[in-house]
């Protein structure tokens, strides 16, 4: 079954390292099969690893993709939801001192479910950066996938098909870069 959008429709893409990846028909989603996941306790580990804070230059210039298209298009003092802020939450603390209200959620490092219970402006998980799958032939030279904690593989049209199952729009404004909004509302 998909993880995104539950269909049975399915077909392997590829094998590769003895590790298996199906692709969606319905929403073209490509991801690795479930029994290949790391346990959570080693997906933790990894996120551990992570070095990342606001003190790290070089970190919020990677984050600013986002910022840079978000915050020009937000009211001042919007509240908003980090989802999924990591170990040393950068781009809430980023948002912030652009004057907007931020809480966080991570299922790790600040499991608060109280947060998923509000209404918020904005959702930066609504601003999704990753590395899109642009060509199949090559998915197997991929270095994106070989990173362990990373299962899911979004395409434009994966994207898209988010957008009509939400009545959103989507809009591409950098590579890598993902916006949802809704229509009839100021661009998120």
């Amino acid at each position: 079954m998909c993880p995104l959008c539950t269909a049975d429709d399915l077909y392997q893409l590829a094998t590769i390292d003895s590790k298996t990846y199906e692709r969606c028909n319905v929403c073209q989603l490509t991801f690795l099969s479930a029994k290949h996941h790391l346990p959570p306790e080693a997906e933790l580990a990894r996120y551990q690893l992570h070095e990342n804070s606001p003190e790290d230059r070089r970190y919020r210039k990677f984050l600013s993709r986002l910022t840079d298209h978000l915050v020009p298009n937000l009211s001042l003092g919007a509240e908003g939801l980090d989802y999924g802020s990591g170990p040393g939450p950068t781009l809430s603390v980023m948002l912030e001192e652009h004057g907007f209200r931020m809480n966080i959620y991570d299922p790790y490092f600040a499991p608060n479910t109280d947060t998923l219970e509000q209404t918020y402006d904005f959702i930066t998980w609504l601003g999704v950066m990753t590395e899109m799958l642009v060509s199949d032939e090559n998915f197997a030279e991929w270095w994106y996938h070989r990173e362990p904690t990373h299962v899911c593989f979004y395409k434009q049209a994966t994207m898209a098909w988010i957008a009509t199952q939400y009545d959103w729009e989507v809009v591409y404004p950098q590579r890598n870069v993902t916006l949802f909004h809704k229509p009839m509302q100021p661009l998120v």
